[in-house]
């Protein structure tokens, strides 16, 4: 016995122990502070989160220690980084998409039909349709299996600014530049009644009431650039409210998942909107010129409410309201949905909205105005494309600078991100579209094949594919196509 005594001290000097602190994304502590042997990386570490959080099936975790991940044992880590250990140290467990999207490679149909410029691309919350709505006044159903336009439907009388498709994905809504709105039905390619009518000024965007809220869909709401929101119902066909307060024109909204509308203006505020009465309900301010973007959390769920990469399909609204609701509550957990808004003035502010009205966090960084942001569908991760060229990676949850992506020779206007939270993609006026690998930071993929400027991008939220939409001579919503996705290590 005691050459088995000497033999595990010896073991244990070699291996020095570090005392670690597991928590969850939003920093709640898992446990109390551990002693972990240096030599433990992610694979030990999956072994005691599972074990810790009683998981009956055991479910992949990425470590996340200062915003960088775990990717190596953590004596390694520590020589690296010359981390003091003499306070528990800090590592955040996110808990992974069991599924993994094989990242986009090639552009495998240029589809013509559009007459002008794609201005939106939008797929189906099943990933199985998509939508575009182009300067030609028309919008566009896709065939994606033969990569064909299955539906052109006409009814606006201008450019066709925006698309957003019900999060049941039983309807699409248009809006234009001339303040109409039209709804389709995507199985016929049929308006559903005459354009609904109210706004005085161009649709500047459109956000549906989610799912788990309200099934089937019914209500969305639009936003103006005659400083109004509407709320609107497509079964009666008309506007049911109208959300008056802004002195200049809504630029953004989003209907969140505690049912509240959120509207981001050029009046440099952000205002709050309950949806019984249309009461304002609270105000964010902080930007000191125009708000451009906003983002929520839980923003991947709400788009596609009860669909998840298995491909399931449901038989009723209630089965489908009651699976969005679970998927809502799985995603944001304890922790308030958070707000990102991102402005003219070149920063972006982070709000947890019902918890305070002062931003959580002022990030700042980009050289240009902040075009678009965007939460990763596991809300770990913010992404802000810039007219200074650049794409960067924000913590989701502290709003902490993470990383730039630079690339980009043009102002970058869009991005979007695979389903799993690994990799995104940007499209930008110098006619590239590119995928940025999250865990390295780096370039993974450029994707060229357009011939002028790209205005807008999605990933399906299957994964399988990516549409954009730009100025090109031809004027095309691409395709780009890759393999299915597979089941994580």
């Amino acid at each position: 016995m005691e050459v088995e005594t000497e033999t595990m001290v010896e073991k244990r000097e070699i291996i020095n122990n570090v005392m670690c602190l597991l928590t969850d994304p939003d920093g709640t502590p898992l446990g109390s502070p551990m002693y972990l042997p240096q030599n433990a990386g992610p694979q030990h570490l999956n072994q005691i989160v599972n074990k810790l959080l009683n998981n009956e099936e055991k479910l992949p975790y990425a470590f996340y220690i200062s915003d960088e991940e775990l990717i190596v044992p953590l004596e390694t880590y520590l020589q690296k980084n010359k981390v003091s250990v003499e306070k528990a140290l800090p590592i955040v467990c996110q808990p992974q998409a069991i599924f993994r999207i094989r990242p986009v490679n090639r552009c495998s149909a240029t589809i013509s039909g559009h007459a002008e410029a794609v201005l939106s691309v939008a797929f189906s919350p099943d990933g199985r349709q998509l939508a575009s709505g182009s300067g030609d006044t028309s919008v566009r159903f896709w065939d994606l299996t033969t990569q064909t336009p299955l539906y052109t439907c006409k009814g606006h009388k201008n450019w066709v600014l925006c698309i957003a498709w019900s999060p049941d994905g039983k309807y699409l809504v248009s809006g234009s530049k001339a303040g109409e709105l039209i709804c389709w039905d995507p199985q016929t390619g049929k308006s559903l009644g005459n354009p609904l009518t109210g706004h005085k000024k161009w649709i500047t965007g459109i956000s549906w009431e989610p799912v788990h809220l309200n099934a089937p869909s019914r209500r969305f709401v639009s936003a103006s650039k005659d400083g109004d929101a509407r709320i609107w119902d497509v079964s009666l066909k008309k506007c049911v409210m109208c959300l008056s307060g802004h002195t200049l024109a809504i630029t953004c909204v989003k209907w969140g998942g505690d049912g509240v509308i959120y509207t981001g203006s050029q009046d440099c505020t952000i205002k709050v909107w309950e949806t019984t009465q249309g009461k304002l309900i609270r105000e964010l301010k902080g930007h000191g010129h125009w708000v451009n973007s906003l983002a929520l959390s839980t923003e991947y769920v709400l788009r596609t409410g009860a669909f998840d990469h298995t491909g399931k399909q449901y038989s009723s609204p209630e089965e489908m309201k009651k699976v969005a609701l679970e998927r809502y509550q799985a995603m944001r957990g304890n922790a308030p949905e958070r707000l990102v808004s991102g402005s003219d003035d070149f920063t972006m502010f982070l709000w947890e909205p019902f918890v305070s009205k002062h931003p959580k966090t002022r990030m700042t960084g980009h050289q240009q105005l902040v075009n678009h942001v965007y939460f990763s569908p596991d809300g770990l991760w913010v992404a802000s494309a810039s007219f200074d060229k650049s794409v960067k990676l924000w913590n989701g949850t502290t709003g902490k600078f993470v990383a730039a992506f630079r690339g980009h020779v043009g102002p970058v206007y869009q991005i979007s991100w695979s389903a799993d939270s690994r990799l995104l993609l940007s499209g930008s006026r110098d006619s590239t579209l590119k995928v940025w690998d999250i865990r390295t930071r780096k370039l993974k993929q450029d994707l060229p094949g357009h011939s002028d400027e790209v205005f807008s991008v999605d990933w399906s939220p299957d994964g399988e594919k990516v549409a954009s939409g730009g100025l090109a001579l031809d004027e095309v919503a691409q395709i780009e196509s890759q393999n299915s996705g597979e089941e994580a290590d």
